[in-house]
Protein backbone atom coordinates (compact mmCIF):
# COMPACT_ATOMS: atom_id res chain seq x y z
CA UNK A 1 0.00 0.00 0.00
CA UNK A 2 0.97 3.60 -0.72
CA UNK A 3 0.68 6.48 1.33
CA UNK A 4 -3.18 7.65 0.65
CA UNK A 5 -4.40 3.86 1.53
CA UNK A 6 -1.69 3.98 4.85
CA UNK A 7 -3.81 6.64 5.56
CA UNK A 8 -7.14 5.67 4.83
CA UNK A 9 -6.48 2.49 6.78
CA UNK A 10 -5.20 3.94 10.04
CA UNK A 11 -8.71 6.02 10.59
CA UNK A 12 -8.94 8.81 12.74
CA UNK A 13 -6.60 8.11 15.02
CA UNK A 14 -3.77 11.08 14.73
CA UNK A 15 -1.16 9.23 16.49
CA UNK A 16 -2.21 6.31 13.73
CA UNK A 17 -1.78 8.19 11.13
CA UNK A 18 1.46 9.39 12.06
CA UNK A 19 2.54 6.38 12.10
CA UNK A 20 1.37 5.78 8.61
CA UNK A 21 3.21 8.32 7.05
CA UNK A 22 6.22 7.28 9.40
CA UNK A 23 6.10 4.05 8.00
CA UNK A 24 8.56 3.98 5.18
CA UNK A 25 10.92 6.29 6.68
CA UNK A 26 11.51 5.06 10.69
CA UNK A 27 14.37 1.78 10.39
CA UNK A 28 15.63 -0.65 12.95
CA UNK A 29 14.59 -0.68 16.71
CA UNK A 30 16.60 2.14 18.00
CA UNK A 31 14.69 4.74 15.78
CA UNK A 32 11.38 3.11 16.40
CA UNK A 33 11.66 3.75 20.10
CA UNK A 34 12.13 7.76 19.63
CA UNK A 35 8.33 7.77 19.02
CA UNK A 36 5.35 7.56 21.64
CA UNK A 37 3.56 4.26 22.28
CA UNK A 38 0.47 5.25 19.97
CA UNK A 39 2.87 6.53 17.31
CA UNK A 40 5.11 3.05 17.13
CA UNK A 41 1.75 1.19 16.94
CA UNK A 42 1.21 3.00 13.94
CA UNK A 43 4.40 2.75 12.57
CA UNK A 44 3.99 -1.53 13.30
CA UNK A 45 0.68 -1.63 11.95
CA UNK A 46 2.04 0.15 8.67
CA UNK A 47 4.41 -2.63 8.32
CA UNK A 48 2.04 -5.59 9.26
CA UNK A 49 -0.32 -4.25 6.41
CA UNK A 50 2.66 -3.95 4.13
CA UNK A 51 3.39 -7.57 5.00
CA UNK A 52 0.06 -8.50 5.02
CA UNK A 53 -0.85 -7.68 1.67
CA UNK A 54 2.07 -9.04 -0.10
CA UNK A 55 1.03 -12.72 0.61
CA UNK A 56 -2.34 -12.61 -0.44
CA UNK A 57 -3.12 -14.48 -3.15
CA UNK A 58 -4.46 -11.63 -4.99
CA UNK A 59 -1.95 -9.76 -5.16
CA UNK A 60 0.85 -12.52 -6.07
CA UNK A 61 -1.30 -13.35 -9.00
CA UNK A 62 -1.88 -9.99 -9.84
CA UNK A 63 1.83 -9.67 -9.90
CA UNK A 64 2.27 -12.80 -12.19
CA UNK A 65 0.76 -10.69 -15.20
CA UNK A 66 3.33 -8.81 -15.49
CA UNK A 67 5.48 -9.07 -18.20
CA UNK A 68 10.02 -9.01 -17.84
CA UNK A 69 11.12 -6.53 -17.12
CA UNK A 70 8.44 -4.84 -15.17
CA UNK A 71 7.31 -8.13 -12.70
CA UNK A 72 10.39 -7.27 -10.48
CA UNK A 73 8.86 -3.76 -9.79
CA UNK A 74 5.55 -4.68 -9.48
CA UNK A 75 4.86 -4.54 -6.15
CA UNK A 76 5.81 -0.43 -6.48
CA UNK A 77 3.26 -0.20 -9.23
CA UNK A 78 0.43 -1.95 -7.75
CA UNK A 79 0.43 0.43 -4.43
CA UNK A 80 0.60 3.52 -6.34
CA UNK A 81 -1.95 1.85 -8.69
CA UNK A 82 -4.10 0.93 -5.67
CA UNK A 83 -3.61 4.55 -4.74
CA UNK A 84 -5.10 5.78 -7.76
CA UNK A 85 -8.07 3.12 -7.17
CA UNK A 86 -8.77 4.80 -3.93
CA UNK A 87 -8.52 8.17 -5.04
CA UNK A 88 -11.23 7.86 -8.13
CA UNK A 89 -13.32 6.08 -5.20
CA UNK A 90 -12.69 8.26 -2.59
CA UNK A 91 -16.26 9.18 -2.00
CA UNK A 92 -17.12 5.40 -0.80
CA UNK A 93 -13.98 5.32 2.30
CA UNK A 94 -14.45 9.23 3.62
CA UNK A 95 -17.29 11.03 4.10
CA UNK A 96 -15.07 14.33 3.40
CA UNK A 97 -13.45 15.65 0.35
CA UNK A 98 -9.90 14.05 -0.98
CA UNK A 99 -8.91 17.81 -1.34
CA UNK A 100 -10.13 18.58 2.86
CA UNK A 101 -8.43 14.87 3.64
CA UNK A 102 -5.55 16.35 1.86
CA UNK A 103 -5.25 19.33 4.04
CA UNK A 104 -6.15 17.83 7.13
CA UNK A 105 -2.86 15.75 6.67
CA UNK A 106 -0.62 18.81 5.79
CA UNK A 107 -2.00 19.90 9.64
CA UNK A 108 -1.60 16.89 11.11
CA UNK A 109 2.55 17.04 9.88
CA UNK A 110 2.55 20.70 11.04
CA UNK A 111 1.23 19.67 14.33
CA UNK A 112 3.99 16.76 14.50
CA UNK A 113 6.95 18.73 12.59
CA UNK A 114 9.89 18.39 15.10
CA UNK A 115 8.27 14.35 14.41
CA UNK A 116 8.98 14.35 11.00
CA UNK A 117 12.25 12.83 9.49
CA UNK A 118 13.90 15.00 6.57
CA UNK A 119 12.94 12.47 3.79
CA UNK A 120 9.28 12.79 4.68
CA UNK A 121 9.60 16.47 4.81
CA UNK A 122 11.11 16.88 1.83
CA UNK A 123 8.56 13.89 -0.02
CA UNK A 124 5.96 16.38 1.10
CA UNK A 125 7.54 19.91 -0.57
CA UNK A 126 6.97 17.45 -3.57
CA UNK A 127 3.57 16.37 -2.43
CA UNK A 128 2.68 20.03 -2.54
CA UNK A 129 4.55 20.88 -5.82
CA UNK A 130 1.83 18.13 -7.39
CA UNK A 131 -0.44 18.41 -5.56
CA UNK A 132 -0.71 15.18 -4.03
CA UNK A 133 -2.80 13.09 -2.98
CA UNK A 134 -5.47 14.67 -4.64
CA UNK A 135 -3.67 14.30 -7.93
CA UNK A 136 -3.99 10.56 -7.63
CA UNK A 137 -7.10 10.48 -9.75
CA UNK A 138 -5.17 11.12 -12.35
CA UNK A 139 -2.96 7.86 -14.35
CA UNK A 140 -0.88 10.90 -15.59
CA UNK A 141 0.02 11.45 -12.17
CA UNK A 142 0.43 8.25 -11.28
CA UNK A 143 2.75 7.13 -14.30
CA UNK A 144 4.85 11.28 -13.51
CA UNK A 145 5.38 9.45 -9.61
CA UNK A 146 6.94 5.94 -11.45
CA UNK A 147 9.25 8.08 -13.32
CA UNK A 148 9.83 9.77 -10.30
CA UNK A 149 10.72 6.29 -8.13
CA UNK A 150 12.54 5.19 -11.32
CA UNK A 151 15.06 8.14 -11.47
CA UNK A 152 15.95 7.55 -7.19
CA UNK A 153 16.60 3.85 -7.71
CA UNK A 154 20.25 3.38 -7.36
CA UNK A 155 19.80 0.47 -9.88
CA UNK A 156 18.67 0.67 -13.70
CA UNK A 157 14.79 -0.21 -13.77
CA UNK A 158 12.04 -0.13 -16.94
CA UNK A 159 9.03 2.66 -13.94
CA UNK A 160 9.87 5.25 -16.25
CA UNK A 161 8.25 2.94 -19.29
CA UNK A 162 4.96 1.71 -16.90
CA UNK A 163 2.84 3.66 -20.02
CA UNK A 164 3.73 0.53 -21.85
CA UNK A 165 1.67 -1.72 -19.84
CA UNK A 166 -0.81 0.52 -17.76
CA UNK A 167 -4.07 -0.03 -20.10
CA UNK A 168 -3.78 -3.91 -20.24
CA UNK A 169 -3.07 -3.57 -16.15
CA UNK A 170 -5.52 -0.78 -15.48
CA UNK A 171 -8.76 -3.18 -15.47
CA UNK A 172 -7.13 -6.21 -13.63
CA UNK A 173 -6.27 -3.09 -10.46
CA UNK A 174 -9.71 -1.85 -10.62
CA UNK A 175 -11.15 -5.51 -10.44
CA UNK A 176 -8.70 -6.51 -7.88
CA UNK A 177 -8.45 -3.21 -5.29
CA UNK A 178 -12.04 -2.91 -4.09
CA UNK A 179 -11.77 -7.02 -2.84
CA UNK A 180 -8.01 -6.28 -1.14
CA UNK A 181 -8.57 -3.04 0.33
CA UNK A 182 -11.62 -5.03 2.04
CA UNK A 183 -10.26 -7.51 3.27
CA UNK A 184 -7.17 -5.30 4.16
CA UNK A 185 -9.41 -3.50 6.25
CA UNK A 186 -10.93 -6.07 7.83
CA UNK A 187 -7.20 -7.48 8.97
CA UNK A 188 -6.15 -3.89 10.85
CA UNK A 189 -9.69 -3.85 12.92
CA UNK A 190 -8.59 -7.54 13.90
CA UNK A 191 -4.79 -6.47 14.52
CA UNK A 192 -5.68 -3.53 16.43
CA UNK A 193 -7.95 -5.49 18.41
CA UNK A 194 -5.02 -7.59 19.39
CA UNK A 195 -2.31 -5.08 19.96
CA UNK A 196 -3.80 -2.11 21.10
CA UNK A 197 -4.88 -3.96 24.42
CA UNK A 198 -1.19 -5.27 24.43
CA UNK A 199 0.59 -1.66 24.27
CA UNK A 200 -2.52 -0.37 26.65
CA UNK A 201 -0.47 -2.65 29.50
Amino acid sequence: MNFLAHLVLAGDDESLRMGAMLGDFVRGRDQLERYSEDIRLGILLHRHVDGYIDALPDIVNLRRKFRDPFRRYSGIVIDLAFDHELAKRWSEYSDISLEEFDLGVRDMLARNDALVPERLKRFMIYADSRGLFAAYRSKDEILHSLVGISRRLSRPNPLNRVAEIWDDLQPRFETSFGFVFRQVQLEVARWLGTHSKVMAF
